[in-house]
């Protein structure tokens, strides 16, 4: 049930009523819409439909807007039909809409706010995808967050969502994690190897490998050539830092659905061509790739720079700055080249929107990436990209720059295990993604109103605390979603209940925008805002007890307020259910 699609409909049907003539196409018609207004003692919903029709009907915008108002005033739902300023009409509902949309929650459950908007539209979310060289560090842990949480907003607005991770499992950065891996290896085997080489890894997070690799071989990779000992050691070795990399995401909740390898890229099949041999070939037949050479970088030139000839993407005819290389001058692909047969496997795959969740440091492949989209799938498929800005760590106001336990970078799983998942997850969406965020160790498992995520999660078990203490004092009593729905909330008078019902009417559209938008974040400030609406309401009837939940010699308006707050446990659970949060029944 979301009510704003409905009064929009109820607008437009007004709309055609006043210009049965043809005279208001159906673009002007979408363009006219129903949302909150900015100050709720304007009203419960307020429409901007006279404004964007003036100018086409030729009349006035506040004529037009009383015009509208007299005719949406003949709803039985609509008190009041106010115009306002230029011409905005606001909307004030009967008490009996508020009633319905509780009983759809209660009858919804976790599932109310569920939207159809997708269609089932494919969509691929690739996120995280950090080089397989190490454990995950702290500045992996937003993007892994955003996109999740992305990835499960969409689900629930109606598309088909695959969640991706991008093995970056080719090039040099592989050769030197292979190398690191032998090195351990030669030291499982007794070897003093003494101080670690510059340019290899140096963690300690390979002398686990070095022994496995010692445990399956021996010392026989000792007496193999380079070329014959690298690949055993690459492989055992990037499908190590592969486990390590999923049990630091698992400790985050987060899983993907599909681990693609970047070396499937670049193998040779069927007549000794690989995808990227293909996907040049294909961007060939369509002039998309010529040979050419391009301006020198600005500023200072390096010594070592070239005007070489390369193979070149026509980058420029869809929107890059730049036409971008796709081969070197010695004929070797570049690291773009790879990133194109990638686009082009999704779309063979059938995606239509392509999610790319990205560090702040990666803000240059924003055009290059909607260039290549445009150029393969023709307009057909859309490619979007999020950056994540940084996160700076601090310990009750001191910021904390090294791991206590290396001394290096902190990793992710330091994090979470000195926190917990919860905390980090619901911090990491408190900030639109490309704002920075600032991460306190000691605030975010602080148990007061200013934690946000404490304020949540406790509104969800305040729901439950009332519900069971509703259990006891009538103890024969359904309590259940199913049997609170039949209530009859006429008894909901109090102007915090409203507010209250109001704000659950607000969930589903919160969904449908925040999922156009790509914008998980607006789900824990919606929670936050629901939860603050339930703790004030809770704390009035402290004050005031004939408002509190629980009125033992006022039992149907009791059985209506119970009703009110087992629908705010649903909605919270469901916000906190998208965001990968726990939606606890009690908190000690």
């Amino acid at each position: 049930m979301n009510i704003f699609s409905h009064y929009a409909e109820l607008v437009r049907a007004a709309i055609l009523e006043l210009h049965p003539g043809g005279e208001v196409g159906a673009d002007l018609l979408q363009r006219c819409v129903v949302e909150p207004p900015r100050d709720s003692a304007h009203g419960d919903l307020a429409t901007n439909a006279a404004m964007v029709l003036a100018k086409p009907l030729k009349t006035n915008p506040r004529a037009l807007a009383e015009s509208l108002g007299a005719v949406l005033a003949r709803n039985d739902d609509i008190v009041s039909a106010e115009v306002a300023g230029p011409g905005f009409i606001n909307l004030r509902l009967a008490d009996g809409v508020w009633a319905r949309v509780l009983k759809a929650v209660l009858e919804s459950g976790t599932d109310f706010g569920r939207s159809v908007m997708g269609g089932g539209l494919k969509v691929n979310v690739e996120y995280v995808s950090a080089n397989p060289t190490g454990p995950m560090h702290v500045g992996h842990c937003r993007g892994a967050v955003v996109g999740d949480a992305l990835a499960s907003l969409l689900d629930f607005a109606g598309y088909d969502v695959t969640r991706e991770y991008y093995i970056n499992d080719a090039g040099s950065q592989v050769d030197v994690l292979a190398n690191s891996a032998f090195l351990r290896y030669r030291e499982a085997l007794g070897e003093d190897i003494g101080a670690i080489p510059e340019g290899l890894y140096p963690g300690d997070y390979l002398v686990p490998v070095g022994k496995a690799l010692a445990d399956e071989h021996g010392d026989a990779l000792l007496a193999m050539s380079d070329a014959e000992r690298l690949p055993l050691v690459k492989e055992a070795t990037i499908a190590a830092m592969m486990e390590l990399i999923r049990a630091d995401l698992a400790l985050l909740n987060v899983h993907h659905e599909e681990f693609f390898s970047e070396r499937t890229l670049h193998a040779r099949g069927e007549g000794n061509s690989s995808p990227i041999d293909r996907m040049l070939d294909e961007l060939r037949a369509r002039d998309f790739v010529y040979e050419g050479t391009l301006p020198p970088p600005k500023g200072q030139l390096p010594e070592d720079w070239e005007d070489r000839e390369q193979t070149l993407f026509r980058a420029t005819a869809f929107g890059d700055d730049i036409d971008r290389p796709l081969k070197k001058s010695d004929g070797s692909y570049t690291y773009f080249a790879a990133d194109v047969a990638y686009f082009l496997s999704k779309y063979e795959r059938g995606f239509k929107e392509m999610i790319f969740i990205l560090g702040a440091d990666h803000g240059g492949y924003v055009k290059r990436l909607e260039a290549v989209g445009r150029a393969i799938s023709g307009g057909d498929a859309k490619v979007i990209v999020r950056l994540c800005q940084l996160v700076k760590l601090f310990r009750a106001g001191e910021q904390v720059t090294m791991s206590k336990r290396s001394g290096e970078f902190i990793t992710l799983r330091e994090v979470v295990e000195e926190v917990g998942c919860d905390p980090v997850r619901f911090m990491m969406l408190y900030r639109k993604n490309d704002a920075p965020l600032d991460f306190d160790f000691k605030k975010v498992t602080e148990q007061s109103k200013d934690n946000p995520v404490f304020y949540v999660q406790y509104g969800h078990a305040r729901c439950s605390s009332v519900l069971r203490q509703a259990g006891e004092e009538f103890g024969d009593l359904d309590l259940s979603a199913k049997a609170l729905s039949d209530i009859d909330f006429s008894g909901l008078t109090d102007s915090g209940e409203r507010d209250i019902a109001a704000k659950l009417a607000a969930w589903p559209r919160l969904v449908e925008s925040a999922a156009e938008a790509h914008e998980p974040h607006r789900v824990s400030f919606y929670l936050h805002e629901l939860a603050s609406a339930l703790h004030s309401q809770w704390n009035k009837g402290k004050d005031s007890p004939q408002l509190r939940f629980i009125n033992a010699e006022d039992r149907q308006t009791t059985l209506a307020r119970l009703g009110l707050v087992r629908a705010v446990s649903l909605v919270l659970a469901s916000g906190l259910g998208i965001l990968g949060v726990a939606a606890p029944e009690e908190m000690r």
